[in-house]
């Protein structure tokens, strides 16, 4: 099969090209034109697949649900925002509940599904603080345990590829260690942890941050915390959610100037509430949530956030179009930092021949057109 466009998107810039995909591979790249095209898509943008490392769920679904159908009618549908490649992520619950919840994308994972390809588990807590816990329910907060990830590890069958933890609260970094030793992303957040507190958390392995300003000290010149870690170490990855609410568009734009093109990772942060009609009952960890029309989620009730609806096609285009943020460090964001993040660069994450043909087609309003998941068309 022939894709072609006079806009593909090939080492950071737009060229007329023809991507040949065969097997579930981009087999072939060619100039415009130089064979019959199966699809021609005349001059609209051909992007990566984005990959969504930090999503809880969508079409009335959570991971922490534990069921089998709605993880695959996730993964079926996502690809409509031009999802190819997820982490489905837990919130903090108690441990039958997130036990199960690892078993449950373990066993779709071996048994089988179809849409985007699920790269691993992200376990968002229960190792988190208290203070700036956010919607994370406090009564399942644990302090951090080797003994105890190791049970989630097994019950995932090894799947767990990313944890957020906040570090200050691992005695001797042990967790963090052990997690960074054994392919695990630890990202530090929901945490209260000091500028030097996050230093050492790095060098003890962590290697990213969860949603940079949000569950985390705000940015003090005096007391940089975590946000300011952000900035200052450049050479380490940070999740940022970018529907223009949890973080105001100026921060955003500050963020991606300061992290450039290659570390910054867009996150959706996505709720259940996410490709769900207005109104409707939800939850969050056990606990009520409502949806403002703004589109945040948050605690019933309450001011605090828990969560967004944000579509990653939206997001890209909040950051260019509104935040201002270059289109080549905007679209690394959600396509080849999160592919090195989690080590799978080598097939993910760019159009290259030898690569998955993970594939997007953009209309020039951001709606997407078609998403192609290993070279199946899912629109």
């Amino acid at each position: 099969m022939i894709l072609q466009s006079k806009r593909v998107w090939i080492g950071g810039q737009f060229v007329a090209a023809q991507l040949e995909v065969d097997g579930g591979k981009i087999v072939r790249i060619l100039p415009w034109g130089e064979r019959k095209a199966d699809e021609d898509y005349g001059d609209k943008r051909i992007v990566p697949g984005f990959i969504d490392v930090h999503t809880h769920g969508a079409y009335g679904f959570d991971t922490n649900d534990g069921e089998p159908e709605g993880l695959r009618d996730w993964m079926r549908r996502i690809p409509e925002e031009g999802v190819t490649g997820i982490l489905p992520t837990t919130v903090t619950q108690m441990p039958d509940v997130l036990s199960k919840a690892m078993a449950n994308v373990a066993r779709v994972v071996e048994e089988g599904y179809e849409g985007a390809e699920i790269l691993g588990i992200h376990f968002e807590g229960p190792y988190l603080d208290m203070e700036y816990k956010g919607a994370q329910p406090p009564e399942a907060i644990a302090e951090p345990s080797v003994e105890q990830f190791q049970m989630y590890q097994e019950a995932a069958h090894g799947l767990i590829r990313y944890i957020t933890m906040a570090p200050e609260h691992d005695p001797d970094f042990a967790l963090t260690r052990y997690c960074s030793s054994h392919g695990v992303v630890v990202s530090m957040g929901h945490s209260s942890a000091t500028f030097e507190q996050a230093l050492m958390g790095i060098a003890n392995g962590a290697m990213s941050m969860t949603h940079v300003y949000n569950g985390m000290t705000a940015y003090h010149h005096r007391k940089p915390g975590l946000v300011g870690t952000a900035f200052r170490v450049r050479d380490i990855y940070g999740e940022i959610i970018c529907d223009g609410c949890h973080s105001h568009l100026a921060a955003l734009n500050n963020y991606y100037t300061a992290k450039g093109r290659d570390y910054a990772i867009m996150i959706s942060d996505s709720l259940r509430a996410k490709h769900c009609p207005p109104g409707g009952d939800y939850e969050l960890g056990g606990h009520p949530i409502e949806i403002g029309e703004d589109g945040l989620a948050r605690l019933k009730g309450t001011d605090t956030i828990a969560g967004s609806t944000l579509y990653m096609n939206r997001g890209l285009k909040i950051l260019v179009e509104d935040a201002m943020v270059p289109f080549d460090a905007a679209l690394n964001s959600c396509t080849l930092n999160p592919a090195r993040a989690l080590r799978v660069d080598d097939r993910k994450g760019r159009l290259a021949a030898g690569y998955d043909a993970d594939i997007v087609v953009l209309e020039d309003n951001y709606d997407v057109l078609q998403t192609w998941c290993k070279g199946i068309a899912m629109l």
